[in-house]
C-alpha cells in the first residue's frame, strides 16, 4: 500500500511540473535567465581570450625590440666568434632573468655559441624555423605562443648590413642583409596567466552578480508582463460562470488586443445566436400554434352549429384543409432547415448539368407564375457543368423563383440568368415586383422573418425559404447577395464554385 501510495505521489508530483514548464511566464523566465547567462559566459570568453592575445602582442613586441638591440651588440662586440665579453655575457643574462626565459645564441653553422641555460651550449640545433631565419634574415623572424605550456618561442636574425656603392654616387647604393646568426628566446607567461586568473576571478563574481540581477529581473518582468493574460482570463471565466456578459476589456497591449477582440467578437455572435435561438423557438411556436387555432376555431363553429349546410360544411372543411396544407408546409420546411444544419448530412455531390437543372425547375414554377400572370424565362450564356449537389441547389433556385412569383406585381416579369467563368458559376433572379426595404434586407435570411407579413400569409409563406436557400448555399461555400429598390424589383445573386469541397 505504501509503495502504491508512494508511485501516486509521484506521478502526481510529475505532472505538476510538467504543468509548470507549460506556463508562459515560466518559459519566458527561462529563455529570459540562459539569454543572459549565455550572454556572460560569452563576454566571459570573449574578454579574457581579447586580454591574452593582447598581453602576448605587446610582451612579444617587446621583448623582440630587446632582442634586436641585443644582435646589434652582438655584432658590436664580434661575439659569434669570440664569446669571453662580459658585457654581452650580463646582457644575456639580464635579459633572461627579466623574462625568466632562456636565450640561445646560434651562428651560422647552427652552433650555439651560447645558452644562458648552459645545457645546449655547443651542439647544433637543426630547426626549420632557424634555418629559414638564417636564409630570409628579418623576413624569418617568429613569434609562436604556446599558451599549453606558457611561453613565447621567438627568433631573431643577427644581422649586419652592407652598403654597395656604384661609381663615386653614394645616393645610388643599395643596402643588403648578411645573416650572422639566430637569437632563439623563449619567454614565460606566467605573469599573463596569473593576470587572467585574477580576471576571470573578477569576472565570475561580476558575472553571478549580473545572473542573480537578470534572474530577480526576469522573474518580475514575466510577471509584470504576463499579469494582463491572469486578468483577460479571470473576465473570460466570469463570463463562463454567467457571472457577466459584458465585453472584455484589457490593457493596451497588441497581443491581448487581439485576444480581448476575438473573444469580444464571439461573445457578441454568441449572444447574437443565442436571441436568434430564442426568437427562432418563440417563431416556431406561433407559426405552429397560428393554424391550429384556425382548425380549432373552424371545428368549435361546426360543433357549435345545427343543421348546417352541406354548402357551409364543405367551405369550413376547405379552411381546415388549407390550415392543415399550411402547417404542413411549415414542418416540412423547419426539417429541411435541420437537415442542413446538421453537419453530419453532409452533400450529395454529383457532377450536374445546371442549365438543365434550371429549365426542369422553372418548368416545375411555370403553372404557378402563368397563375399569377408573371411572365418566367432563362437566359443562360453558355453550358454550365458543376459538381453540387442538385437536390439543395434545387432548392435554392426554387425558392428564389418562387419568392420572385409570388411577391410580384401582375403582369410582372422573373427572368433568371446563368452564366459562370473558370471557378464559378452565378444564378441571377430578377424580377419587378414590389421590392424589399432597405432596413429589411439584413434580415431577410432571418427564420420566419417577414417584410410584409399580412401578405406573407395571404399567399402562404412560411418565411423560412430564403432561410433554406442561404443554408443551401452556404454548404457549397457560395455566396448570395441581394440587391432591391422598392417598389421597382429586387435582384437576387448565388455565386457557387465549380468544384465544391463539400463531403460527398
Amino acid at each position: 500500500m505504501n509503495l502504491f501510495l508512494s508511485k501516486v505521489k509521484d506521478i502526481a508530483i510529475q505532472l505538476k511540473i510538467r504543468n509548470i514548464f507549460k506556463s508562459l511566464r515560466v518559459r519566458f523566465f527561462i529563455v529570459v535567465s540562459i539569454t543572459g547567462l549565455l550572454s556572460c559566459l560569452v563576454m566571459h570568453a570573449l574578454i579574457l581570450q581579447s586580454y591574452e592575445d593582447r598581453a602576448v602582442s605587446v610582451k612579444s613586441t617587446e621583448v623582440q625590440t630587446q632582442l634586436r638591440i641585443l644582435a646589434n651588440h652582438l655584432i658590436t662586440y664580434n661575439y659569434l666568434q669570440d664569446t669571453s665579453s662580459e658585457v654581452i655575457n650580463a646582457e644575456l643574462d639580464m635579459l633572461a632573468n627579466l623574462y625568466d626565459g632562456r636565450v640561445m645564441v646560434i651562428n651560422d653553422d647552427l652552433k650555439v655559441v651560447k645558452d644562458t641555460y648552459n645545457i645546449s651550449q655547443g651542439k647544433t640545433i637543426i630547426s626549420e624555423e632557424v634555418v629559414n631565419c638564417l636564409k630570409t634574415g628579418s623576413k624569418g623572424t617568429l613569434s609562436k605562443y604556446d599558451s599549453a605550456n606558457g611561453y613565447i618561442e621567438m627568433i631573431t636574425p643577427i644581422v649586419t648590413t652592407e652598403l654597395i656603392e656604384e661609381g663615386d654616387i653614394a645616393v645610388a647604393g643599395n643596402t643588403n642583409e648578411v645573416v650572422r646568426g639566430v637569437l632563439l628566446t623563449s619567454v614565460s607567461t606566467e605573469t599573463i596567466a596569473n593576470t587572467l586568473e585574477i580576471l576571470s576571478r573578477r569576472a565570475t563574481t561580476l558575472e553571478t552578480l549580473i545572473v542573480t540581477i537578470i534572474l530577480v529581473f526576469s522573474a518580475l518582468v514575466s510577471y509584470a508582463l504576463l499579469k494582463p493574460f491572469d486578468r483577460i482570463t479571470a473576465a473570460i471565466n466570469d463570463v463562463k460562470a454567467g457571472y457577466t456578459d459584458k465585453p472584455v476589456v484589457g490593457p493596451n497591449y497588441l497581443e491581448t488586443e487581439q485576444i480581448i477582440n476575438a473573444f469580444n467578437a464571439m461573445l457578441r455572435r454568441m449572444k447574437v445566436l443565442d436571441d436568434s435561438r430564442q426568437e427562432f423557438v418563440s417563431n416556431v411556436s406561433h407559426e405552429l400554434k397560428t393554424p391550429i387555432t384556425s382548425i380549432k376555431v373552424l371545428a368549435d363553429s361546426l360543433l357549435s352549429q345545427e343543421e348546417v349546410p352541406n354548402e357551409v360544411y364543405r367551405e369550413f372543411m376547405t379552411d381546415i384543409g388549407e390550415e392543415i396544407d399550411r402547417e404542413d408546409k411549415i414542418i416540412n420546411d423547419l426539417l429541411a432547415l435541420v437537415k442542413m444544419d446538421k453537419k453530419a448530412s453532409g452533400l450529395s455531390i454529383t457532377s450536374v448539368d445546371v442549365v438543365s437543372l434550371t429549365e426542369v425547375v422553372l418548368k416545375r414554377m411555370r403553372p404557378i407564375a402563368r397563375k399569377h400572370n408573371i411572365d418566367l424565362t432563362l437566359e443562360s450564356n453558355r453550358a454550365i457543368t458543376a459538381e453540387i449537389d442538385e437536390v439543395k441547389i434545387s432548392l435554392v433556385i426554387m425558392n428564389l423563383v418562387e419568392n420572385a412569383i409570388k411577391y410580384n406585381k401582375e403582369n410582372g416579369t422573373v427572368k433568371v440568368e446563368l452564366d459562370a467563368d473558370h471557378q464559378y458559376f452565378s444564378i441571377k433572379v430578377i424580377d419587378t415586383g414590389i421590392g424589399i426595404p432597405e432596413d429589411s434586407l439584413d434580415h431577410i435570411y432571418e427564420r420566419f422573418y417577414r417584410v410584409d407579413k399580412s401578405r406573407s400569409r395571404e399567399i402562404g409563406g412560411t418565411g423560412l425559404g430564403l432561410a433554406i436557400a442561404r443554408n443551401a448555399v452556404l454548404m457549397h461555400r457560395g455566396s448570395i447577395d441581394v440587391q432591391s429598390t422598392l417598389g421597382e424589383g429586387t435582384t437576387f445573386t448565388v455565386r457557387i464554385p465549380l468544384i465544391c469541397v463539400g463531403s460527398k
